[in-house]
């Protein structure tokens, strides 16, 4: 059964703790948990069965049956002030409920699984994005070498829009652990002498999405076995990381179908 309890001080310190982890991106690595604000990112929590441990809901907003339902979802759920619950968000417009999820930090590479590998990325939107294609596409690992974006902050887990929850996500890699994946890297390249419509990718395989302004860094490009070039009939010089994924991991799904 749930526990209900009403909160109204601002010192609270489990309200200290969500603060924290809602303002702080890489909290979550020494708190073990995560911040999930707003009824869309709850709902994907929910709906892959991940496990909840804390519900934060306005009073206003459990007035609403559907809203209260949701928050009802956890065993123990705070309610609280709408002044209180902006003080927890990250958010201009708080969405006046969210969770507190326990997080598997210590995650270990899954051998063979198609992969996407975040080297460097910095920009939280790019990282999320990829995510989302990721998803998508039935890539079901996400691979993130030191110095990428926080996978689980709060600006990540918003452009990812739920998809951190049908992933497979490991950070904090270096270039030598991706020997383990025993699969074929594959890295896009403008001095590719092949072009990715003209190749049979390999399958599975693990597609790396190099830094936004230094690219793939020589280490980890030295492990790839293929680098493709992606058409830009209009002649831009580059693609953003994000829009270069999303055409990258199409392919590998559309040739995986046919």
């Amino acid at each position: 059964m749930t526990q209900l309890l009403h909160i109204s001080s601002r010192d609270n310190p489990v309200l200290q703790r969500l603060r924290k982890l809602s303002q702080d991106g890489s909290a979550y690595r020494k708190l073990g948990t995560v911040w999930l604000e707003g009824d869309h990112l709850m709902r994907a929590c929910l709906q892959r069965g991940h496990a909840v441990s804390l519900a934060v809901i306005t009073e206003a907003a459990m007035a609403e049956p559907a809203l209260r339902m949701l928050a009802e979802a956890a065993p123990k759920v705070l309610v609280v002030p709408a002044a209180l619950f902006k003080s927890i968000s990250g958010l201009e417009s708080p969405a006046q409920l969210g969770f507190e999820v326990p997080l598997d930090a210590g995650r270990a590479l899954l051998p063979g699984q198609d992969s996407v590998v975040l080297d460097r990325l910095q920009d939280a939107g790019n990282v999320g994005t990829i995510l989302r294609s990721a998803a998508a596409m039935g890539f079901r690992q996400v691979l993130a070498l030191k110095g990428t974006a926080a996978l689980w902050s709060p600006k990540v887990l918003r452009a990812g829009m739920g998809a951190h929850f049908g992933l497979h996500l490991v950070e904090g890699l270096a270039p030598e652990d991706l020997d383990a994946l025993q699969l074929p890297l594959v890295a896009t390249s403008s001095h590719a002498d092949k072009q990715l419509h003209q190749l049979l990718l390999p399958i599975p395989c693990a597609w790396v999405m190099g830094h936004e302004g230094q690219g793939v860094q020589p280490d980890l490009m030295q492990r790839c076995t293929l680098t493709v070039g992606i058409p830009q009939p209009g002649g831009e010089e580059s693609l953003n990381v994000g829009a270069a994924a999303a055409i990258c991991l199409y392919e590998s799904a559309r040739q995986r179908l046919s």
